[in-house]
C-alpha cells in the first residue's frame, strides 16, 4: 500500500553545506527504501513530501522527528494513494529563495514559506504548482 506523508520542520542549521547534506543522505536512502518525494526549503524551514509503502514512510517520519537537524516536525497531511505524484524524484528540491515571490503569496499572507500556519491542503497545493512550474530540480 502506497502513502503520501507531508511534514514541516525547522532546520537546526541552515548553511548550504548541511542543506546538501541532508539532501544527499535522503537521496540515497530513498532510492534504496522506494521512497520517492520533493524538499522545499526557505527561511530555515523545510516542508517535505515523502511518497511510498505505508510501514517505509511511517519508519522514516519517525527516523525525521528524532533527526536533531530537525526541530519543530509537525505532520501536515497524510493519505493512502493508488499512485505516486513524485515518482521522478527520490528528493527533489525546491529552493524558494529561487523562485517567484507572487508563487508563495498566492497561498500565504506574506511571501515567504510558513507551512505552520496555513493547512496541509495548502501546503500540497502549493508543492503541486512548484511542480508544474518545474521549479523542482534534482532529478535522480
Amino acid at each position: 500500500m502506497l502513502v503520501r506523508l507531508l511534514y514541516a520542520s525547522r532546520a537546526v542549521d541552515t548553511t548550504p553545506a548541511a542543506i546538501d547534506a541532508i539532501c544527499g543522505s535522503a537521496r540515497q536512502h530513498n532510492a534504496e527504501q522506494g521512497v520517492t518525494g520533493v524538499l522545499v526549503y526557505g527561511g530555515g524551514i523545510f516542508m517535505q513530501v515523502l511518497e511510498g509503502g505505508r510501514q517505509i514512510v511511517s519508519d522514516l517520519y519517525g527516523v525525521i522527528q528524532r533527526d536533531g537537524r530537525h526541530k519543530d516536525v509537525v505532520l501536515l497531511h497524510y493519505e493512502e494513494i493508488t499512485e505516486r505524484r513524485f515518482g521522478g524524484w527520490t528528493m527533489g528540491m525546491v529552493n524558494t529563495s529561487r523562485i517567484n515571490p507572487s508563487t508563495l503569496l498566492k497561498y500565504s499572507e506574506q511571501a515567504e514559506l510558513n507551512p505552520y500556519l496555513v493547512t496541509g491542503k495548502v501546503s500540497m497545493a502549493l508543492i503541486e504548482e512548484l511542480m508544474a512550474t518545474a521549479s523542482v530540480a534534482g532529478h535522480p
